[in-house]
């Protein structure tokens, strides 16, 4: 039977550690600060920042929600930036993307001081990743290597396989991982026969936003999957698809209306290889914990 690898239970651990840190900053000299800028009124990063928010609040860390209106300019966000990039209490700035489309995404990234770079995306950040130099990771690459760590699953050596290139995650997942001395290869859309790239994995990372579509075709027998997908399936014909009308499981579809799954097949997931994250309860609760870890870790950068 392949091992669940509990993101929940590794999102406590990885809390518990910060406790004392924060307890320690905060008698010494100021709590952690972090300071969240939610554009508009989008639920799902809503959602999102509700949870960061509570996640500080449980820990003891300093945070503020800036709430611009969904009409706001580059420039005014740009300023925002700029009085946040000043406050000697505040350690980390995150700007929750997506961005409404008159805002320079690129130029609010670029806007964000490096040394409170909470996210790890700003070009020197990444630089750092490249150069295996100290600095913030991007949260859930970072969440899933202590996860691996923590399970004791081995990495040097072996064959790793990023299914997805975007900045967030499938390129610092394969920096990650070239570091802890894995042969890396990342696949895309572009890349001809997937399937058979993927089946050499002994370690699968599937980030490409497309729900359920590794199937066992994809998997190494014995492989470890790394689900970073989410996807909310709403369409029964395509949840019994995904579930191949397991009739338990298509009855919990009917109550719920709705499936939540990953961008692999979870029946075959579970059937095929040797530890896998599920969905939910995988990866998705390490990314607001490296999130706390990013923001201590910097606070007492600042601190020094």
């Amino acid at each position: 039977m392949a091992l669940i690898l509990e993101g929940t239970k590794i999102r406590d651990q990885i809390l518990s550690e910060l406790r004392p840190r924060v307890e320690h900053l905060t008698k010494t000299r100021r709590p952690p600060g972090l300071a969240v800028v939610l554009v508009g009124n989008d639920p799902a990063s809503e959602i999102y920042v509700r949870n960061k928010v509570k996640a500080c609040q449980d820990l003891g860390i300093h945070s503020e929600k800036l709430t611009p209106p969904a009409s706001v300019s580059t420039e005014e966000l740009l300023a925002t930036l700029d009085c946040l990039n000043r406050r000697e209490d505040i350690d980390g700035i995150l700007v929750q993307m997506p961005l409404p489309p008159q805002v320079d995404s690129r130029k609010v990234l670029l806007a964000i001081d490096p040394r409170k770079d909470v996210d790890g995306f700003h070009p020197y950040s990444v630089g750092n990743l490249v150069a295996n130099a100290p600095g913030p990771r991007a949260c859930t690459p970072a969440g899933i290597m202590d996860l691996l760590r923590r399970y004791e699953i081995p990495v040097k050596g072996k064959r790793a396989v990023v299914v997805g290139r975007s900045d967030i995650v499938g390129k610092p997942m394969a920096l990650l991982l070239l570091h802890q001395h894995a042969t890396v290869t990342i696949c895309h859309s572009r890349t001809s026969n997937l399937a058979e790239e993927c089946r050499r994995a002994d370690i699968l990372v599937a980030a490409m936003g497309r729900a359920a579509m590794l199937t066992a075709d994809y998997i190494r027998p014995g492989a470890v999957v790394i689900d970073v997908g989410m996807n909310r399936v709403t369409a029964r014909e395509e949840a019994a698809r995904i579930l191949r009308n397991d009739t338990a499981r298509m009855d919990a579809f009917d109550k719920k209306g709705q499936l939540l799954v990953g961008d692999v097949n979870p029946l075959d997931m579970a059937s095929i290889s040797s530890a896998y994250t599920p969905v939910p309860g995988g990866v998705g609760p390490l990314t607001i914990a490296m999130l706390m870890s990013n923001t201590v870790g910097l606070a007492e950068e600042h601190i020094k």
